[in-house]
């Protein structure tokens, strides 16, 4: 199993130094990956491109770039640019995002999910592959090519938490990326149902990037505590509610990876036991704990 870090966006004045400051030390620590999500503030792709051009030698990922406000042809085109700006580094991932942003913020129908995404895929894996995409649907058309210039494939990865989105991202994505999913949730049914997809597409197997809170401490009430206060909203929204339900957690703060290095390294084991291809450490630990927690992390990749 590949260990990667998940990028804090930065706040305040000179985001891009921070963010390269981050990038340079997960690369510098040797950490295959190093992962951005796209919020509200700076956005994934573009800042990737501007800080990974810097840093060589680390995957870089996002985690993931909503679909709906971005037609998928503009995004292969983007998608690519980095790509193309960082030596051929970038794994795209994508995500519906959820009711209250698409809908509530943006003003688009959120009605129909899946068929978003299926339609979505048909446009932007062609494109992202140097083909023409020549697509009519019920949410999106597009006739269109690009000649944006390539240093070869832009893996994708579709974060996927329902049944019918984890065969959609087996049958024709390279895997998914998923947040807030615990371990048992992973190996009976993540695992098994985006495996399964892949294998009757004729698929290889797909990648399954698990990203979680981590904490090493000697206070693991306090560590929880803290998470779920930081990670109320996951415990809210129903996608990520219905994995914690599933996986029997109260919320966010039951799925965080908390303890002793002994027990986190039991945690992380237990994910790569339930089929996790690459583990993604969002660190949110505090004061010594920090520190500690860093060095942990640092001593699973020798």
């Amino acid at each position: 199993m590949r260990i990667g870090m998940s990028l804090v966006e930065p706040k305040g004045p000179d985001p891009f130094g921070r963010l390269n400051e981050q990038l340079q030390r997960a690369a510098d620590d040797g950490f295959a990956s190093a992962w951005m999500s796209n919020l509200f503030g700076l956005d994934a792709l573009t800042a990737l491109a501007v800080a990974g051009s810097r840093v060589p030698g680390i995957e870089l990922g996002t985690a993931v770039v909503p679909t709906y406000p971005r037609h998928p042809a503009v995004l292969a085109q983007q998608a690519l640019t980095v790509a193309a700006a960082t030596g051929g580094r970038l794994t795209l991932g994508i995500g519906l995002s959820h009711k209250i942003v698409i809908e509530d913020m943006y003003g688009y129908d959120f009605s129909k999910p899946v068929r978003h995404m299926r339609e979505y895929l048909a446009v932007l894996l062609p494109l992202l592959d140097g083909q023409q995409a020549d697509f009519s649907g019920e949410t999106l058309n597009a006739h269109i090519g690009l000649d944006t210039p390539a240093p070869g494939r832009v893996p994708v990865l579709v974060a996927a938490l329902g049944q019918r989105m984890l065969r959609l991202a087996g049958e024709q994505a390279d895997g998914t990326v998923l947040w807030m999913t615990g371990p048992a949730t992973v190996r009976e049914h993540v695992v098994p149902e985006i495996t399964t997809a892949a294998k009757a597409a004729g698929r290889p197997s797909p990648r399954v990037v698990c990203s979680l809170p981590v904490w090493v401490t000697d206070d693991p009430d306090g560590a929880r505590a803290h998470a779920a206060e930081v990670f109320a909203i996951y415990g809210e929204l129903p996608s990520y509610r219905a994995m914690l339900d599933r996986e029997g957690a109260a919320g966010p703060a039951d799925v965080a990876l908390v303890g002793d290095e002994d027990s986190v390294a039991a945690q992380i084991t237990a994910l790569a036991d339930a089929g996790v291809t690459d583990f993604v450490a969002r660190d949110y630990a505090r004061g010594d704990d920090a520190t500690r927690t860093r060095q942990f992390l640092t001593s699973l990749l020798g």
